[in-house]
């Protein structure tokens, strides 16, 4: 859970550096690295969504 808590605040936190960068290189790499962990945090939910619909111990 933990993991997924903190995938999705970097989402956040990058996407709000996107903006706060004038338009160029800078603030196109921070909107990639949102869309990248946003698309990690979604793997993370799901798995653990399973997990917890299983009631699977690790």
């Amino acid at each position: 859970m933990r993991a997924w808590q903190n995938s999705t605040e970097l989402t956040r936190d990058f996407e709000m550096y996107s903006k706060r960068m004038p338009q160029g290189e800078l603030s196109d790499m921070f909107k990639d690295f949102a869309r990248d962990e946003a698309g990690h945090a979604t793997k993370l939910r799901s798995i653990l969504n399973k997990v917890e619909s299983e009631e699977v111990d690790f």
